[in-house]
């Protein structure tokens, strides 16, 4: 087509000649799909997006190629709704809560009684029995001496302590239970109780006048190593039958440690690496911080460190050359890791596992008796640089662990990469493979210890691959053997 051609107009549109009325237009017939959604929902909620979303307000979408729909993520209606009632909830949720802790002091028993008394009521109404009637009624009177018994509140002040809290093996400790009561009316007997590690403690407390306090002591075996939590305190009020019950908690959880057994050792030696700050010890130096005193010069002592004015001093005083020199202390410093096998398959049994961790505790109690680092790691458990009761503490948790002696080691090394010395403690089953694949994640600097636990057996020390192994068959072969073969 050029520019100059016309479009000639369809007969529908031309318009009508004059002097005749316009026809009227003729409706087009109505179809489903030209009928758009959004004219129906104009101005409502659920043409308005959701929060934060990026759409701001409805119009054409270029990706749908629909104009006036915003996808599926436009907010609900039931939102606006529940924006509406969240302060109605916020005004209710106290009466809410109280119905909860009330509803759950009844008992099963409790729950029981209340259905066969509307059980009973039902059939009395259906067939008109009053036997039934009568069981029904008897049923809801009882429950309602039985909510009685709960009715109130009990103003006490109650105090859990253990004495000591840190025990070794053997050794007895108490827990003590004290009840004041701080009401201005007596207090009616109720019932008490608190855990002992697996164990429950019950009591009765006696009826206790205004001001008054009823102390309740155990006594706690102490035969295991381990920890054992205490706690926490809860008063039972109730009826007799058992049909509601109310707890309340009255203190937190306590934990008292059993510490393993432990024999006293020499000393581990003063160090192993000289270090800025480390420990002075007696050892002459001639080269150090710790300044001890000066003496004369000797052929082959190192000229830097000749005292000038001192020896100018001396010299003038005698009337002949003398020098003197400094002389020195040596510091040291040596951070000691204890590794204790946590495997159960090193071990032949259960008692082998609590010698290995007597060995481990005992070096780990004369360690930072020497004033040296350490490091502990067993199982799951481990503690760096800890005072002398978290030491205790870590071997008291201490427990068997899905993990080998390889890898506590290579545990250790990202805890203590400064150790100088390491010492691995495990069972019977446990062969010189097991160690030396404990040895490859340590520094080749650091020097290794492996203790074999083995009930039964015979003590014994041998040197292989640059490792000392030692054997005890008991914890006083400990002493014998550990201390001459650690001194540096």
């Amino acid at each position: 087509m050029t520019e100059n051609t016309r479009v000639r107009p369809q007969p529908s549109e031309l318009p009508p000649p004059d002097g005749e009325p316009t026809p009227a237009r003729v409706p087009k017939p109505f179809r489903w799909s030209s009928l758009r959604w959004s004219s129906l929902f104009r101005g409502s909620s659920l043409t308005r997006p959701f929060r934060g979303s990026s759409v701001s307000r409805p119009g054409f979408d270029k990706r749908n190629q629909r104009p006036g729909f915003d996808k599926l993520n436009q907010r609900p209606a039931f939102d606006r709704l529940n924006q509406r009632l969240q302060p109605v909830r916020e005004l209710l949720q106290p009466g809410v809560d109280a119905c909860r802790r009330v509803l759950a002091a009844v008992t099963g028993f409790g729950w029981t009684v209340l259905a066969l008394a509307a059980f009973c009521w039902l059939l009395a109404g259906l067939f008109g029995w009053g036997e039934l009637a009568l069981a029904a009624a008897v049923l809801l009177v009882g429950f309602a001496v039985a909510c009685a018994f709960t009715i109130g509140r009990m103003n006490l002040a109650v105090d859990l302590e253990a004495d000591p809290v840190r025990v070794t093996v053997g050794e007895s400790s108490a827990a003590r239970v004290r009840v004041t009561n701080l009401a201005r009316t007596p207090a009616l007997p109720i019932g008490l109780e608190f855990p002992v590690g697996t164990a429950v403690g019950r009591f009765t407390l006696p009826a206790l006048a205004a001001d008054a306090s009823h102390d309740e002591v155990v006594i706690i075996p102490t035969q295991q190593r381990g920890a054992i939590e205490l706690g926490p305190v809860v008063t039972q009020r109730g009826d007799p039958f058992g049909m509601v019950r109310r707890e309340v908690t009255w203190t937190e959880r306590l934990e008292l440690f059993v510490h393993p057994r432990r024999v006293p050792l020499e000393p581990l030696g003063s160090g192993l690496l000289r270090d800025l700050e480390g420990h002075t010890t007696q050892d002459m130096s001639m080269s150090d911080l710790a300044f001890h005193t000066l003496r004369e010069y000797s052929p082959g002592d190192d000229r830097r460190y000749i005292h000038w004015r001192s020896s100018a001093k001396v010299s003038s005083a005698r009337g002949a050359g003398t020098f003197l020199v400094k002389q020195f202390l040596d510091t040291r410093r040596s951070h000691i890791a204890v590794v204790v096998d946590a495997d159960e398959t090193a071990y032949a049994d259960a008692a082998e596992f609590e010698l290995a961790i007597s060995v481990g505790a005992s070096i780990a109690v004369r360690a930072l008796a020497d004033e040296m680092d350490l490091t502990i790691v067993c199982g799951d458990h481990a503690a760096t640089k800890p005072a002398p009761s978290l030491a205790l503490d870590t071997f008291s948790r201490a427990d068997f662990a899905a993990c080998t002696l390889a890898e506590s080691t290579g545990r250790l090394n990202h805890l203590a990469p400064d150790a100088s010395v390491a010492i691995l403690v495990s069972g019977s089953n446990a062969g010189f493979q097991t160690y030396a694949h404990a040895r490859a994640h340590l520094a080749p600097e650091v020097h290794t210890f492996a203790i074999t636990a083995e009930r039964g057996g015979t003590m014994a020390l041998r040197q292989a691959s640059g490792m000392t192994v030692l054997t005890v068959a008991t914890l006083n072969d400990l002493p014998r053997v550990l201390p001459g073969v650690i001194v540096q």
